[in-house]
């Protein structure tokens, strides 16, 4: 089990909060310094977050495809926050401009909670323009496995299709109100998205298989149990 080097990235906790990156070419390697993610993994699927008001990291890149980087959510500053430290290392290949593919695995470690560290593995595959990906997490307290296609390889009236299903395996069955228990359930995602005069427009349906009384067990990538429709319009002005 290795720890990860928080010198490299508590350099950026002085740094203002708004979103930049800095980066500089070493020989054959490519380094991004910054308060925003540089890279997303599996071909779209794991995305690194930000949950507090100091974050960041770092990303090195060589030309033979090897990455390696670490990202910190939260720098844990404030007492509502803890530091969250994810470092991680993949290897990305594209063969020609139709297909490549992606392998690697992040380790998340809280260096000031009593909890055991966690890891995701990740791969992903890019067809003629459309992504695939897949990752397996095992956390403490349970096991999650998630498939993702993003088929923007082939957009009719240029509308892109994205779909995201996860599989959760909790390691201690949760008790419902009449008195079932839940160790395991799946949610799911579908996302239409199109530009239009530099707005992002996005309308997302998710639900999962739990209804009733079962969904005070849900704890998944959804924001609610229930099917939910949303529409979001997003706008970038930098």
């Amino acid at each position: 089990m290795f720890k990860p080097t928080i010198f490299l990235i508590s350099l950026l906790a002085c740094m203002h909060a708004d979103a930049q990156i800095f980066q500089r070419e070493l020989g054959d390697y490519d380094l991004k310094l910054g308060t925003s993610p540089s890279r997303s993994m599996a071909q779209g699927l794991v995305k690194p977050s930000s949950s507090g008001s100091f974050h960041g990291g770092l990303d090195l890149s060589h030309d033979s495809g090897w990455y390696v980087g670490q990202w910190t959510p939260s720098m844990g500053l404030s007492p509502s926050s803890n530091l969250e430290v994810d470092s991680y290392l993949g290897f990305k290949q594209p063969f020609d401009q139709t297909l490549g593919y992606e392998v690697g695995m992040i380790h998340y470690s809280y260096p000031q909670l009593d909890t055991l560290d966690s890891q995701e593995f990740f791969g992903g595959l890019t067809l003629l323009g459309s992504r695939f990906g897949a990752a397996f997490s095992n956390d403490p307290d349970r096991r999650n496995s998630t498939l993702f296609a993003n088929l923007s390889g082939n957009e009719p009236f240029g509308i892109g299709l994205s779909l995201k299903y996860t599989s959760h395996r909790l390691n201690s069955p949760v008790s419902i109100a009449d008195g079932a228990y839940i160790s395991t359930f799946n949610d799911w995602s579908v996302k239409l998205s199109r530009p239009w005069l530099g707005i992002d427009l996005n309308l997302i349906y998710s639900d999962s298989n739990l209804n009733g009384s079962a969904c005070s067990a849900y704890s998944g990538h959804n924001s609610q149990c229930d099917g939910l429709l949303t529409f979001k319009a997003e706008r970038s002005f930098y």
